[in-house]
């Protein structure tokens, strides 16, 4: 018996294998979950097309096209993924994007255009999301939403997606208690720094991992695994009870009162 036995999943954002994405998909499929893929660009299909034979599973996944950006992608991502009749048990909603450049300097000079897009990809496709696969959703469902201390906290380098996520966790309550009434959750988890290609591309990174696994109760470095692990149990019955929460998976480093030493931009 497997937590997650004969429930089926969509989940977003995998990049490559060292998402958490990733590791969120594979933690399913051991628990006995089926899973299903949005994916954006030819890119992102290449990885995903290398990857899912690497999933344990009797049922090929479904590879399904998805730009939140564009209305039309999002229909057509959802007329694919209840083809053939099929629903879903629950959202991994792990999709984020910011420019570069926005990333560095101070946040001070954020450009309204950077703003209104990390907000748009990180923040409203949540909502987007939620509302469009809703018709699809059994009761019960459960969405999760990766986020990040960042929205907590300044963190070097964060700048506007620290914004950004602090809207989604804002977006996680409000949409917890609109799809309550059907017995749907919906919860943020704010992974620590793992390795991933998005955290190499915040300046610093490396140092901040290492300060962080040397500050936090539990010393050691986090993993995706890790991270995988817990978004299970928020996807299984076992979290029935829970929605609306933010848990953080960090080695407990949100819970100090000590902060990473900040860089003056």
């Amino acid at each position: 018996m497997h937590l997650l036995d004969g429930k089926r999943f969509l989940v977003t954002g995998v990049a490559n294998r060292w998402s958490i994405a990733w590791s969120v998909a594979e933690a399913i499929v051991r628990e006995g979950g089926m899973v299903a893929f949005t994916y954006q660009g030819e890119t992102q299909l290449a990885n995903l097309q290398k990857q899912i034979g690497e999933l344990p599973t009797n049922e090929s996944p479904r590879l399904i096209p998805l730009d939140v950006r564009d209305d039309s992608s999002v229909d057509e991502a959802v007329r694919q993924a209840e083809s053939g009749g099929k629903r879903y048990d629950g959202l991994v909603h792990s999709i984020a994007f910011a420019k570069r450049e926005e990333l560095d300097g101070a946040f001070l000079d954020t450009s309204r255009e950077g703003f209104l897009l990390a907000q748009e990809v990180s923040a409203y496709s949540l909502v987007l999301l939620c509302r469009a696969f809703s018709g699809i959703l059994n009761d019960g469902a459960s969405v999760v939403a990766m986020t990040y201390l960042g929205a907590e906290r300044v963190v070097p380098h964060y700048n506007v997606m620290g914004a950004a996520k602090a809207a989604l966790e804002a977006s996680v309550r409000y949409l917890a208690f609109d799809l309550g009434q059907r017995s749907i959750r919906v919860n943020a988890l704010s992974a620590g720094p793992v390795k991933t290609a998005s955290g190499r591309a915040i300046k610093g990174f490396t140092d901040m991992q290492k300060a962080v696994s040397e500050q936090a109760p539990l010393r050691k470095p986090l993993t995706t695994e890790e991270v995988g692990d817990v978004t299970v149990c928020l996807l299984s019955d076992l979290f029935r009870a829970v929605t609306g929460e933010l848990i953080h998976v960090d080695m407990g480093y949100h819970a100090l009162g000590m902060v990473l030493p900040l860089e003056q931009p």
